[in-house]
């Protein structure tokens, strides 16, 4: 029978799961939402049993659709969103729900830490800044505000260590999560014990870190009664959701760029030295020896969901009666728009901002509204925005003498040629865009594809597996007339700062 590989995406708002051929073909997928909780202000919360609810239901309907046998799973990968901090006891029992990504509610937790042990030998040791929505921070509050969760807490996880510790009651913290706490080694790769002291936990409360391609554990019976899946499939580490998204795209090189357009956008630099800056995000790739300085921003396609789900009716009715997506009525219109939006600008500051501003408080804005100004042009700006978003993390990377040529694309919103022609002028750089959608859960199967040896080397299986099905080359006529929106983008942020603290 024919070997495949089966893939799980961790997301924010949903789980993925899709079954891969070795050629990287998709044979069968299933997405599963689950809830975000926002309990109070600054808090974002989910239920990482309501991950694992998902997974199980997304494996069973995978594996039945494609009327596979399971045993022709010859290994899994999973990949997850960064910055949890999951407490589960000695029993395997999850204690509290997770702050995701997007939370900030130990903000003075992070003022107290950065003046008591000090920002720069904190960015030193894990080439990252201290901001709240890391997972250190988020450890640090349970401590405070919980510590009856704390003391209970056997180990921290990672969301695609959750999942695997859910399949195969094995313990692990993968490589490239690694950066989300902030005794992490950037450069060697391990936990700083004496640091974590100085940072105030407990180091015993941190899982053992292994290679991301590693075999922590095989699927137990339990799991395989839930999922549906064969007792004793291999299971590897896993990695971040942005880096196996990097490697699904075939983002493997030194100088290779990523950008992404899930719910959330930015972008990952393939490095092969610890780089830092401290407005960016520096993490392990999910492959050896190399890094990623990322940039990552609230504004991506959750924005377009936003507008889709509150001011989006008359796309949903157009969409219908077209049989399209309303995604793609959306483009249709947005494309009859000039560029620039006519000045209508838009911050994607939805949730805060994270790099390169860090401000928990920023706050979305259309700026340039009036009685000229239709329903297309809010669809547009909103896409511009965003992509002033990634061009922003871009020129922070170049303070530190870190340039890109190309960029791949990744994500669903790599669907829209529109925007991905968008980021193109805007960047002024040539995109790629391989398959998009499946990029990331594509990543996290090659990683058990690695680890269990159906692929020699990295090299082999992006070679195997990964197409570019489209080019995208800049306007360079465009890219000089989105200049002057793009500086009013940075503008507005810098006169409004201090006012959308106040709200």
């Amino acid at each position: 029978m024919e070997k495949l590989l089966l893939g799980i995406d961790i997301g924010t708002s949903a789980c993925k799961v899709a079954v891969f051929n070795l050629q990287g073909k998709v044979l069968s997928q299933s997405t599963k939402e689950y809830r975000v909780y926002f309990p109070h202000s600054g808090f974002v919360e989910q239920n990482p049993n309501e991950w694992w609810e998902s997974v199980c239901t997304a494996i069973k309907e995978t594996i039945v659709s494609s009327k596979i046998n399971a045993s022709q799973i010859a290994g899994i990968g999973i990949d997850g969103q960064s910055w949890s901090a999951i407490p589960i006891d000695k029993k395997g029992d999850v204690l509290s729900n997770t702050p995701i990504w997007m939370d900030t509610r130990a903000d003075d937790i992070c003022r107290e830490t950065i003046n008591r042990v000090g920002f720069n030998r904190i960015f030193k040791l894990s080439g990252n800044s201290f901001e709240p929505t890391y997972s250190t921070p988020k450890i640090l509050w349970f401590k405070k505000n919980m510590p009856d969760v704390y003391n209970s807490t056997y180990k921290f996880l990672q969301s695609n260590s959750f999942i695997a510790f859910k399949l195969t009651g094995q313990i692990s913290q993968d490589l490239s999560q690694g950066y989300g706490i902030h005794s992490f080694n950037m450069k060697e790769g391990k936990w700083d014990d004496s640091f974590c002291d100085e940072l105030g936990f407990d180091r015993d409360k941190l899982p053992e870190i292994y290679q991301c391609h590693d075999v922590i554990g095989e699927v137990t019976g339990v799991a395989a009664a839930q999922t549906g899946l064969v007792k004793g499939t291999p299971v590897v580490a896993g990695g971040l959701d942005a880096s196996c998204g990097t490697l699904g795209a075939g983002v493997i090189k030194v100088g290779q760029t990523q950008e992404q357009g899930g719910q959330a956008g930015g972008m990952s630099i393939c490095l092969d030295s610890a780089i830092a800056h401290q407005k960016l995000i520096l993490s392990f790739h999910v492959v050896p020896g190399l890094w990623l300085l990322q940039g990552g921003t609230v504004g991506g396609g959750g924005t377009i969901k936003w507008f889709k789900q509150e001011l989006g009716a008359f796309e949903e009715i157009e969409a219908k009666a077209k049989g399209l997506n309303p995604f793609k009525v959306m483009d249709e219109e947005a494309e009859k728009i000039p560029v620039g939006s006519e000045g209508l600008i838009f911050l994607p500051y939805m949730a805060g901002e994270r790099s390169p501003l860090w401000d928990k408080n920023a706050k979305g804005v259309f700026f340039g509204l009036g009685y000229n100004k239709t329903r297309a042009h809010i669809i547009r700006a909103i896409m511009e925005g965003c992509t002033f978003a990634l061009q922003h993390n871009l020129k922070t990377a170049e303070e530190i003498g870190v340039g890109i040529d190309k960029l791949v694309a990744m994500g669903g919103a790599a669907n829209s040629r529109l925007w991905t022609q968008m980021k193109a002028d805007i960047t002024g750089k040539t995109i790629n865009v391989p398959t998009s959608d499946t990029a990331t859960t594509l990543g996290a199967a090659i990683l058990a594809g690695v680890g269990t040896g159906l692929y020699k080397s990295f090299d082999q299986a992006v070679e195997d597996t990964i197409v570019i099905t489209r080019t995208h080359e800049p306007d360079l006529q465009a890219h000089a007339r989105y200049k002057n929106n793009y500086e009013i983008y940075l503008e507005l942020y810098e006169k409004l700062k201090d006012t959308m603290q106040k709200v």
